[in-house]
């Protein structure tokens, strides 16, 4: 398996070195050459395999040799072996045709474990092999950063440093990582929002002289090709529990940086069954405006009940623009220059093509909270805000109510306790088990000015080998 750059000039990787590299050289991201293809037959095989087993037959392409077979399933069977329901991906139904797929039954109650469980093994297993040291950095809206931790805790040879907005995010997110105990961890709290933690990763990546000559720097976000590749899975996974091969499927999915999103996209390309994909926003709207008027522009950020959407520049649209264009790296390189200091315009043939399987709608506070009382006041069910929007967006848009509906629901909804007591419901979400004295560990995190330089600094006098 090959890995080409968006952009079309870095150079052609494999996937341990894509693991490895993160952003490309030329600024683009990492994206296979060609897809592989699983036909009628193959996906219709899945139908009775656990998810584990699921996971090796969808990732195991996309490897490419770089890890042998019996080691990779070793470790998708321990990677998904922490997750806290028997199904790992449980299916509920919420009304005729509809239903939630949940993705918050991992370590950090959050669909990132998905990815970032796995990608912690890999690089913990490529890192031993290697005798190789590097650096971990990440920005997180919300889940990404506490997620990336649990996944990398266990790394003897990585240091975890994850930038968050300060007080931007909520209280469970946060403890989630800062009471996480260990000299290799270290979370930065920077005096901004998300997009000003992204651009500063960003900025690390694109020039790494920073680090001394002998350290790696790996990313963490969804730029980094395996958290894509791991998402893939839960697709199929869903998708064959209600017929497919020969039975059509729509998603619907909370997202901002449409990491998650294009991850339902690439399942489509691969063969699955995919009738629709539903792009869910919060007030912080710029998919839903790309797809609205062609043009893709940074907004005014918004602070809203559902942080882990609050983006402005979505990253991964790249890739989706990358097939859009035909994959012609110059004209994407073209456009992304273009973004630095102004909107693009999309063309129209490109947005045709979109918006044959897509569909988007932006949901406020208000609406969000609206529809979580409602589907407690039916059914009992609580939703965390970004499933709600997910769940809003899925009956507003679909275009066929004989089709199966899938709203991804994202995370545990006692993260967001704020979003539950705004909807009206007199009932505070419970802490699970193995959280239950979250609120009782110590913290450990560094507030730094919005400047490049001092989480730089930061960086460079806190490695630990």
């Amino acid at each position: 398996m090959e890995y080409v750059s968006t952009r079309g000039t870095a150079p052609t990787l494999n996937f341990e070195e894509v693991l490895l590299t993160g952003l490309a050289a030329d600024g683009g991201l990492y994206v296979p050459r060609e897809l592989p293809r699983f036909s009628p037959g193959q996906i219709a095989a899945m139908a009775g395999m656990d998810y584990s087993r699921l996971a090796f037959e969808i990732v195991r392409p996309f490897i490419g040799g770089c890890i042998p077979d019996a080691d990779l399933e070793q470790l998708i069977t321990d990677c998904y072996a922490e997750f806290h329901h028997p199904a790992v991906a449980p299916l509920v139904p919420l009304e005729t045709n509809e239903w939630v797929l949940e993705l918050f039954h991992g370590p950090t109650l959050a669909f990132k474990d998905f990815a970032l469980q796995l990608l912690g093994r890999l690089l913990d297993y490529l890192m031993q092999r290697r005798q190789c040291k590097v650096v971990l950095l990440g920005a997180t809206s919300g889940d990404t950063g506490s997620a990336a931790i649990e996944g990398c805790k266990r790394c003897d040879n990585v240091d975890i440093f994850i930038l968050h907005p300060h007080q931007r995010i909520s209280e469970v997110q946060r403890r989630q990582m800062t009471t996480v105990p260990g000299n290799n961890i270290h979370n930065i709290a920077v005096q901004g929002n998300f997009d000003d933690c992204q651009a500063m990763v960003k900025a690390s990546f694109a020039e790494r002289g920073f680090l001394p000559r002998e350290r790696s720097l790996v990313a963490v976000n969804s730029i980094n090709w395996a958290r894509i590749m791991a998402q893939i899975v839960y697709y199929f996974y869903a998708a064959v529990q209600f017929g497919a091969p020969v039975r059509e499927v729509a998603f619907s999915v909370p997202t901002g940086n449409f990491g998650d999103i294009f991850a339902g996209y690439l399942s489509r390309e691969m063969g699955l069954p995919v009738k629709q994909l539903i792009i869910a926003t919060n007030s912080n709207d710029v998919l839903h405006r790309i797809m609205n008027t062609r043009v893709y522009a940074r907004g005014v950020l918004q602070h809203t009940l559902s942080p882990s959407m609050d983006i402005s520049v979505s990253s991964n649209f790249e890739r989706l623009l990358f097939d859009l264009y035909q994959r012609d790296g110059k004209a994407i390189a073209d456009l992304m220059q273009q973004f630095k200091s102004s909107a693009i315009t999309l063309s129209e043939s490109a947005m045709q093509r979109v918006r044959a399987l897509f569909s988007s709608q932006s949901v406020n506070d208000e609406q969000t909270c609206q529809l979580i009382a409602e589907v407690y006041a039916s059914s009992g069910y609580l939703l965390d805000p970004h499933s709600a929007i997910a769940l809003r967006a899925a009956r507003d848009l679909r275009r066929d109510q004989h089709s199966i509906m899938i709203s991804l629901a994202t995370a545990h909804p006692v993260k967001f306790p704020e979003a539950v007591a705004r909807a009206g419901i007199d009932v505070e979400p419970a802490l699970p088990a193995q959280l239950s004295d979250l609120y009782a560990r110590t913290e450990r995190f560094q507030v730094l000015p919005n400047e490049l330089a001092s989480v730089q600094t930061f960086i460079n006098s806190h490695l630990t080998f």
